[in-house]
Parts: structure tokens; C-alpha cells; sequence
């Protein structure tokens, strides 16, 4: 494990990135310089980049959200996020109420086509959870709402496995933090999103159909800022990972203050990851 200039000295190595895109594309506001640049190129010498997000929106619309941001579409052969591997769990209840909980609006796109109404709480099957209903809310605001869904017996279908992100300058809560606070209060609790497989498996899938070939999982990179969900997930599916530090972990490793390698392994050590390098952001 080694702290690297840029993502070129290691390129070689690989035929295929999974690159995560919250904290590590953009910061969701804004892209970050030179991190879409570095697929790009990753891409211009022949390998492979899909986009691996726990977004809980279906991709076309964060496909059109990074047009938006200026990160061009060579940089990547596809995309694939949390609310793509979702769907299937919803569409489970077809005919039946769910309730939501997340900013209204934004992930009309989730529920579309699936025969599912969005509903109260008492006419529901299921509670379906993106983000918190604010970025201004913390998970204990939801405490006594939570009372009523376990009482009903309600499962909860997290749609963001993240706990946090970044949002600009500042940190936000997930829906992944609901769904930790839940369980934690004995809810049963259903993901798709990373670190769980079954979002690396369509992943995968997708990057075979771009090489045109069967992947050495030896030869896959991922890239990501997350202990919890890409390093994780990373370990679980057998692939190394490339850390870019400067995200959710900045403050707690000092990401831009010349990390110390053994914090970062202190940190990331009881994942199981293997560590192909860290860098502050991803360059090329």
C-alpha cells in the first residue's frame, strides 16, 4: 500500500474500473477537477470504466446530472447505481401501498412502472427509504416515526446504503443511516446498493459486455471514498481498491495534509480490502 500521484501508476495493472461517483467524480455540487479526466484516459489506453453508485435514482437521470456537471461521457462505458438494483425489490410489492421517506420529488423515477402507490404508513406494505426528507435532518428526528413502522412490522427497503456524503463543503446524512438506526432497533432492513453484491454482480456484467470478454476479477479495479461501502464491498466481491481520501474520511486521516499510510491502514484493515494505493483525489 502506497500513497500514489495519480491513478496512471497503476493503470497498467487493470482492465476495468469500478469507480464510485459521489466524493469521488464530483462532490455533488460540482465535478472534481481532473477525477473524470482520469477514467477518460484510463479509457483512451483500453480498459474499461463503469460508474458504481448508491445513488437511489434509476442511472438515466445521474447520466444526464454528470452532462450537467461536464463530465464527459467517454470518461465511462456505463453506469450502474443503487437505485437500478433497487427496482427488483420494490417491484415486489406491484399492486401494493409503500410509504416513502425522502425529498419529495426527486426519485419519482424509482417507482415508475413498477405498479407500486406511494402512500401512508398505516395503508403500507413496505417502507421505501432514499434520503432523509432534508439535508438539514439527522437520523434521530425519524426515531418516533420508526416506533410506528416497527410496531406495524414494517420492512424497510433502503434505496442509499450511504450513511453520509458530500454535498459541497459539508457532510450529509443518507438513507443508509436510517436503515443503521432501524435495525439497530430491530427493523428488518433490505439493500441492494454497495457494499451487497448483487449491485457488483450487474456491474461486472456490464463491464464484460463492454470488453467483450471474461473479466479476471484480478484485473478490476475499484475506486472509491468509503470505508463502509467501497471497501467493503470491494473485499467482498474480490476486488482491490484504489482510496481516495480526501472525502468522508478527510478530517479523520488528515486526507490533505500528507496522510500517514499507517492511519489509512489502521482504517481500512479490518475490511479485508485488498489496497492497490490512496491518493486525495482521483487524477490521472
Amino acid at each position: 500500500m502506497r500513497a500514489l500521484k495519480g491513478l496512471g501508476e497503476i493503470a497498467g495493472r487493470y482492465d476495468v474500473i469500478l469507480s464510485d461517483v459521489w466524493g469521488v467524480v464530483h462532490n455533488g455540487i460540482s465535478r472534481h477537477p481532473g477525477a473524470a479526466e482520469a477514467l477518460g484516459a484510463f479509457r483512451a489506453q483500453g480498459g474499461h470504466v463503469v460508474l458504481i453508485t448508491n445513488a437511489p435514482r434509476p442511472s438515466p437521470p445521474l447520466v444526464a446530472m454528470l452532462d450537467g456537471m461536464g463530465v464527459a461521457r467517454t470518461s465511462y462505458d456505463a453506469m450502474v447505481s443503487s437505485g437500478d438494483a433497487t427496482r427488483s425489490m420494490i417491484a415486489a410489492y406491484s399492486g401494493r401501498v409503500v410509504h416513502y421517506v425522502g425529498p419529495p420529488g426527486d426519485n419519482d423515477s424509482l417507482f415508475a412502472g413498477l405498479g407500486v402507490t406511494l402512500g401512508p404508513v398505516d395503508e403500507a406494505s413496505a417502507i421505501v427509504v432514499t434520503d432523509l426528507d432534508s439535508d438539514d435532518d439527522t437520523p434521530e428526528l425519524y426515531t418516533d416515526r420508526m416506533t410506528e413502522w416497527l410496531g406495524r412490522g414494517l420492512p424497510l427497503i433502503c434505496a442509499n446504503p450511504d450513511r453520509v456524503v458530500e454535498h459541497g463543503d459539508r457532510l450529509v446524512y443518507c438513507g443508509g443511516a436510517l436503515a443503521d438506526l432501524y435495525e439497530a432497533r430491530g427493523g428488518l432492513v433490505r439493500m441492494a446498493g454497495k457494499p451487497y453484491r448483487p449491485i457488483y454482480d450487474e456491474a461486472l456484467r456490464l463491464a464484460e459486455e463492454a470488453a467483450g470478454y471474461r473479466l479476471d476479477r484480478g484485473r478490476v479495479l475499484a475506486i472509491g471514498d468509503s470505508v463502509r461501502t467501497d471497501a467493503i464491498g470491494a473485499a467482498n466481491a474480490g476486488l482491490d481498491l484504489l482510496f481516495v481520501t480526501g472525502s468522508i474520511h478527510a478530517a479523520e486521516i488528515g486526507a490533505f495534509d500528507d496522510p500517514d499510510a499507517r492511519v489509512i491502514e489502521t482504517l481500512l484493515s479490518p475490511t479485508g480490502v485488498r489496497l492497490a494505493g490512496f491518493m486525495p483525489r482521483l487524477v490521472w
